[in-house]
C-alpha cells in the first residue's frame, strides 16, 4: 500500500518543457517564470484571488474560506489565530450539520431543535476542551496509552461511549446529549489520531494550530464535514507548507488550475448526467435493487450500465469533492498532492487503491498498515505484505465506516444496525483479498504489462473488478447481503 506518485508535487520551479505548444504553454501557468512572478507581486495577488473566487462560486466552493485561506498564506504572523478562528466559525456554522447526524434520536425523544442544537454546541465545547487537555497530557507524557496508541484507546472509548448512550434507562435529554457527544467524538476520531501523533514527535506544532486543524478550514469550504483528514496532520502540513515566495505563487498558481480543471469535470458530469440518466434512461442503482427484490428485475443490460455508472459516475464526484478542498488548502500555500489522480490508467488494484482516495488511504497506511506490517510475520516477505494489507483494506475500511454511521445504531439498534452493515463487510473482505493479492505480487516482482493492449487489459480487468464489487460496496443500509447476493447471481442470467 505505498502512497502513489502524485503528478502535481506542487513544490519548487520546474523548468518549462521546451517543446510545449502554444495551448500547453498557456495552461503551464506555474511554470512559466513570467507568471510566477507576476504572482508574487501586489497586483498579482489580487488578480489571482479574484480569479479563483470567480472560479469557487462556480463550483460550489464557499467564499469566506477562500479569503481565509488567502489571509492564512499572505500573513503568516497571524496563521495560529486564523487557523483557529476559521475553525471556530466552522464550528458555529454547522449545527444544521449535527442535527442532520442525530436527528433519529431528537426524534424519538421528541427533543426541540432549539435544545438539541444547544445539545450540539455543548458537545462540541466539551470535546475540545477535553481534546486540548489530552494533547497537553500527551506532549509531557508521550509514554502514556492514548499516546502509544491513540486510535485503539479512542476506539475503546468510543465503544463504551456507544453503551452508555445505548442504556435502555436513558431518555430525553440526557440520551440526546450522549449521542450528539459520540457523534462530534467519532467525527474527529482520526484527526485526534494524527495530533497525538504529532504531539509525541520531536518537532510538535503548537497547539493553537494543532486544535485548528483538528476543524480544517480547507475541508469547510465544500459544506459537510467528513472524519477524513484532508492534509494529514500537523507534520505533513509543515512539511508541505510553502517556505519561499516563488514556492507561494506556484502553489497558488495550482490551486487556480486545480480549481480550473474542476470546472470543466463539472462539466463533464452534467453532460454524462443529461446523457446517460435523462437520454438513455440509466437508472440508479437503488432502483435497480428496489425493482429486483419486488419481482419484477430489469433487464440485464439496464443493470450492468447502472453499475458501470454508478462506479464511474461515483469516481467523478470524489474526484470533483477532493479537487475543490485541495484547491483551497494549496491556496493556504499547502503543496498537497491531490486526493483523486488519474484512477482510469491504475493497471492493477494496489494502484488503483493509490490513486482514488488518497487520504483515506494514508489513513489506513498510517493506522493499520504499518502497525501491523511492523510486527506480524517478519520472516514470511509475502504474507507479512498482504496480511498487512488485508488488515488495513479490510478490517481498517470496516472500522471506519461503521464508526462514521455509529448513528445507525441510535436509530435501528445494535443487532439492524450489524446485520445493515453486513454487505459492507463482505465488500470489504473482497476489497482487501483483491488488493492484499495484488500488493504483494507487485512485492514479488511482479511488474504490469507495458504495451497499450496489455495496459488496456489490465485497466478493464482492475475497473471490471470495482463494478462487480459496486453490487456490495453500495453504502445504504436497505438491502441485506443474501439479496444482493442473489442480485449479483442474477447478472450472469442465473436465477
Amino acid at each position: 500500500m505505498t502512497s502513489p506518485p502524485m503528478s502535481d508535487p506542487a513544490a519548487g520551479l520546474a523548468p518549462r518543457p521546451p517543446s510545449l505548444r502554444p495551448w500547453r504553454e498557456l495552461w503551464a501557468i506555474d511554470q512559466d517564470p513570467r507568471w510566477i512572478a507576476l504572482a508574487q507581486t501586489r497586483r498579482g495577488k489580487l488578480a489571482l484571488l479574484l480569479a479563483f473566487a470567480a472560479a469557487a462560486a462556480l463550483a460550489g466552493v464557499s467564499l469566506p474560506y477562500v479569503a481565509i485561506a488567502a489571509a492564512f498564506a499572505w500573513w503568516p504572523a497571524w496563521r495560529q489565530a486564523i487557523v483557529l478562528g476559521a475553525a471556530g466559525l466552522a464550528l458555529a456554522r454547522s449545527s444544521g450539520v449535527w442535527l442532520q447526524v442525530i436527528a433519529p434520536v431528537v426524534a424519538q425523544e421528541g427533543v426541540a431543535a432549539t435544545t438539541a442544537k444547544a445539545a450540539i454546541f455543548a458537545s462540541l465545547g466539551a470535546y475540545f476542551l477535553l481534546a486540548w487537555g489530552a494533547l497537553l497530557l500527551v506532549r509531557r507524557h508521550p509514554t502514556l496509552w492514548l499516546a502509544r496508541r491513540p486510535v485503539l484507546a479512542q476506539l475503546a472509548a468510543a465503544a463504551l461511549l456507544c453503551a452508555l448512550a445505548s442504556l435502555p434507562m436513558l431518555h430525553g435529554l440526557p440520551r440526546v446529549l450522549a449521542w450528539s457527544f459520540l457523534g462530534v467524538f467519532t467525527a474527529y476520531l482520526w484527526y485526534f489520531a494524527y495530533a497525538v501523533q504529532d504531539q509525541r514527535s520531536r518537532h510538535a506544532g503548537p497547539l493553537p494550530f494543532q486544535m485548528g486543524i483538528l476543524h480544517p478550514f480547507w475541508r469547510s469550504s465544500v459544506g459537510a464535514f467528513t472524519p477524513t483528514p484532508f492534509g494529514k496532520g500537523a507534520a505533513f502540513l509543515r512539511k508541505h507548507q510553502a517556505k519561499t515566495a516563488q514556492e507561494l505563487a506556484v502553489t497558488q498558481l495550482k490551486a487556480l488550475k486545480l480549481l480550473a480543471w474542476t470546472l470543466v469535470l463539472i462539466a463533464l458530469r452534467r453532460t454524462l448526467v443529461e446523457l446517460l440518466e435523462v437520454r438513455l434512461g440509466i437508472p440508479p442503482t437503488a432502483l435497480v435493487y428496489a425493482a429486483y427484490l419486488g419481482g419484477e428485475p430489469l433487464p440485464v443490460a439496464s443493470s450492468w450500465a447502472s453499475l458501470v455508472w454508478a462506479t464511474l459516475g461515483g469516481t467523478l464526484n470524489l474526484a470533483i469533492w477532493g479537487h475543490k478542498i485541495i484547491a483551497v488548502a494549496r491556496l493556504a500555500g499547502f503543496r498537497l498532492p491531490r486526493n483523486t489522480w488519474r484512477p482510469l490508467e491504475s493497471r492493477t488494484l494496489a494502484e488503483f487503491w493509490n490513486r482514488y482516495y488518497y487520504y483515506f488511504k494514508e489513513l489506513l497506511v498510517e493506522f493499520f498498515f504499518f502497525p501491523t506490517f511492523l510486527r506480524m510475520f517478519r520472516n514470511h516477505p509475502r504474507l507479512r505484505v498482504f496480511f498487512a494489507t488485508f488488515v488495513a483494506a479490510g478490517v481498517g475500511n470496516a472500522l471506519y465506516h461503521f464508526i462514521r454511521d455509529i448513528g445507525h445504531v441510535a436509530s435501528m439498534g445494535w443487532q439492524a444496525a450489524s446485520v445493515g452493515f453486513s454487505s459492507y463487510l463482505f465488500y470489504c473482505v473482497l476489497l482487501a483479498t483483491g488488493i492484499g493479492i495484488s500488493q504483494a505480487r507487485v512485492t514479488a516482482g511482479h511488474k504490469p504489462p507495458a504495451s497499450f493492449l496489455g495496459s488496456l487489459r489490465a485497466v478493464l480487468c482492475v475497473w471490471t473488478f470495482f463494478v462487480c464489487l459496486q453490487v456490495f460496496g453500495d453504502e445504504t443500509r436497505l438491502f441485506p447481503l443474501g439479496d444482493r447476493l442473489a442480485f449479483f447471481i442474477s447478472l450472469f442470467g442465473i436465477s
